[in-house]
């Protein structure tokens, strides 16, 4: 009897539809063959927890009885929680894009029983609300179709599947000159908004991998427009709408071009790469609202995302079947919550008011404030109280649910940025804590070079994706490089194999994103595109050229230039959707290894390290080694010794080392020059 199998699914997501009258499936190869046998085409659904358009499409369509008889009559219905199955969403989010739909989530999808798409959509209302086309309307006029003009739908996915098809098997490659960084930065930095930062529009996305991009075009030429296109969207970022000021962390995005009004869900994946981010900035000039933002978003990270050691991939937007209902106030709890305290100071400090900034409740943010950002010192140590005061209040309200799954690729993210993090402030115990959930990845995910997507409740989810591999090898090359551990730097080149092995496509000379043995869909993709995250295929040129630097081993390098040119032709193409690849360009080409002769536990050793991290220095490979260690052979500072019996650091770039120092000061000057652009096209080897 045909009925909802949800009910033994491990995602939080999918679980929140077990209820449904939907006879929802899980996507499968039986799935598919029971609507092969049925003659009847597949409606698919792909969501995430943190979805709000997701719920409120569950509350008004899926939980319907009515909705729910049309779609099991009419249709194979099979739902996606696309943190578990990124392989599904990528294909089809970009087929709905060639479709003409603008795709986002919920996304929802007409297929036939081989799952080649005939009609694209995002979230519908269930009835019609015009402009928009119900639900309702789009379940009876599909399904007429079927009955009684099938050959359209045929025509209509014959030619998306040649869509689709002409898309992924298209070749992308093309060369670098020297001046790509500098034009894609332009044409980037032209797309900013210079009053309020972020790339122009209604809505503001972090777009973390665009503004470092500025940041970097800033400290490769010195030109202040950078610094200012920087500067603008982080100070927006950090004090306007777009940060939980009571609990810490960012949320997903923004629905104003202000960064006012937030979209509430908070994303691990997100508040990595901020993370990333701000420790770049704070290097550079010790940035005080940086250093405190960093702080409060590891806080969050460690109070309310482990899982065990590791960490959960996001928090709900909604709570109690409301939009950020958790982190709005009334003027009147403010009062409540921070009585005695003097309450007027801090709603002059956050913008609180009776009327409030969001239907009738207040979004804290600091952005034009009465009492500006900062204050006082003693100012802001009763503002941090009342924060305080306002958590111990708001831990009493229902929460958002937390998707609890751990996710290979959202843990390789967050655990670089604390190992990166805490490297740069001196923090042990954010080292500590990568360690930690990076053991744990490797204990829940991990059997033996394979890796598993996700894990939850003791149970592993699908195979590994190029994403996951990439982040994964990312996140311990951030360890080998904080604790000089080789165990780090093994697990890193043992994914990097299985990557070759299992994802290299030696025709387009990239990864795909499915292994050679998982299950086919009707394309294989390779992730390009910054979405969620930055791609394997961007993030892998930094790998490969850390693991060249490390190892003097030239199969890397000549990987490295074979995945920077197979995307080089697309990334002119589309450059705002790939700064991510750009970044990585950057990163290989500079070819920056600084190594330090010493011992480990030295004052004089941790005074170079020190200049090192001190400096925000995106290109850089550190690697400190012992007296008796030495470096690979080829290496260009292999062979190098401590000076005079004095740790002793070398500054090496494009294969030439400078003289040795000796003196944190002097290095720390060198380094504060301009670095120099890459004098040979990206990606081929050093002469």
């Amino acid at each position: 009897m045909s009925r909802n199998q949800l009910d033994q699914a491990t995602s939080p997501y999918l679980l929140q539809h077990k209820d449904n009258p939907v006879h929802w499936r899980t996507w499968s190869p039986e799935a598919l063959a029971e609507a092969e046998a049925a003659g009847k085409p597949i409606l698919l659904s792909i969501g995430f927890t943190a979805c709000h358009w997701c719920h409120v499409m569950n509350q008004e369509s899926f939980s319907d009885a009515e909705i729910a008889a049309l779609m099991n009559e009419n249709f194979v219905c099979i739902l996606v929680d696309r943190e578990e199955r990124p392989d599904i969403d990528q294909l089809y989010q970009n087929a709905a894009g060639s479709m003409g739909s603008r795709g986002g989530w919920p996304l929802t999808m007409f297929l036939t029983p081989k799952g080649v798409p005939f009609f694209a959509g995002s979230y519908m209302p269930k009835d019609d609300r015009p402009p928009a086309i119900g639900f309702r309307t789009v379940l009876n006029d599909l399904s007429r179709t079927r009955r009684e003009q099938p050959n359209e739908i045929a025509a209509a996915s014959a030619r998306v599947e040649n869509l689709i098809n002409e898309h992924w098997g298209r070749t992308m490659r093309g060369q670098l000159d020297a001046s790509a960084l500098d034009t894609a930065a332009i044409h980037t930095g032209q797309r900013f908004d210079i009053f309020f930062g972020g790339i122009t529009g209604a809505q503001k996305f972090p777009s973390v991998p665009l503004v470092e991009m500025m940041w970097r075009s800033y400290l490769r030429s010195g030109a202040q427009q950078f610094l200012q296109l920087m500067s603008t969207t982080l100070d927006y970022m950090l004090i306007a709408g777009l940060y939980d000021h009571v609990g810490g962390g960012f949320y997903r995005y923004c629905n104003d071009e202000r960064w006012l009004v937030p979209h509430f869900e908070k994303m691990g994946n997100d508040n990595a790469q901020i993370l990333g981010l701000m420790t770049l900035l704070w290097q550079h000039n010790r940035n005080a609202v940086c250093e405190i933002r960093i702080q409060e978003t590891v806080d969050w990270l460690l109070r309310e995302m482990k899982v065990e050691d590791g960490f959960a991939a996001s928090l709900d937007a909604d709570s109690e079947g409301e939009e950020g209902k958790y982190y709005l106030w009334s003027e009147s709890e403010i009062d409540a919550a921070l009585i005695g305290t003097f309450v007027q100071k801090f709603k002059q400090a956050y913008n609180v008011t009776r009327e409030g900034n969001l239907n009738g409740r207040n979004i804290l943010h600091r952005h034009g404030s009465s009492a500006p950002y900062p204050q006082s010192d003693a100012d802001e140590a009763l503002l941090k109280r009342q924060r305080e005061l306002l958590l111990a209040a708001r831990d009493k309200r229902v929460a958002p649910v937390r998707d609890d799954k751990v996710l290979a690729d959202t843990n390789g993210m967050i655990i670089t940025a604390l190992a990166d993090a805490g490297s740069a402030m001196s923090r042990s115990d954010w080292v500590t804590a990568a360690i930690k959930a990076f053991d744990f990845a490797v204990k829940v995910l991990g059997d033996g070079d394979r890796l598993s997507h996700s894990w939850r409740a003791g149970k592993r989810g699908h195979m590994a994706f190029a994403d996951d591999y990439a982040h994964m090898a990312r996140a311990a090359l951030a360890l080998w490089e904080a604790t000089g551990e080789e165990r780090f730097l093994d697990r890193a080149k043992r994914w990097t194999h299985t990557l070759n092995e299992y994802h290299w496509d030696g025709v387009m000379g990239s990864y795909f994103t499915t292994a050679h043995d998982d299950e086919p869909l009707i394309a294989r993709t390779r992730a390009l595109y910054d979405q969620t995250q930055p791609p394997a295929n961007a993030v892998m040129v930094g790998v490969l050229a850390r693991l060249f630097m490390a190892t003097a081993e030239m199969a890397y390098n000549d990987r490295c230039a074979s995945l920077l040119h197979s995307q080089a032709a697309e990334a002119q193409r589309v450059y705002i959707s790939m700064g991510s690849y750009f970044n990585n360009v950057e990163y290989a080409a500079s070819n920056l290894h600084i190594v330090i002769v010493g011992p480990q536990g030295s004052a004089k050793t941790r005074e170079l390290v020190q200049a090192v991290l001190g400096r925000s220095l995106p290109n850089k490979l550190l690697t400190v080694i012992g007296p008796d260690q030495a470096l690979p052979p080829g290496h260009a500072a292999s062979g190098k010794t401590m000076e005079n019996g004095q740790p002793t650091a070398y500054v090496c770039q494009r294969g030439n080392c400078s003289a040795p120092i000796t003196n944190a000061v002097t290095l720390s000057q060198l380094l504060q020059l301009p670095q120099q652009p890459p004098q040979r096209p990206a990606g081929t080897r050093p002469q």
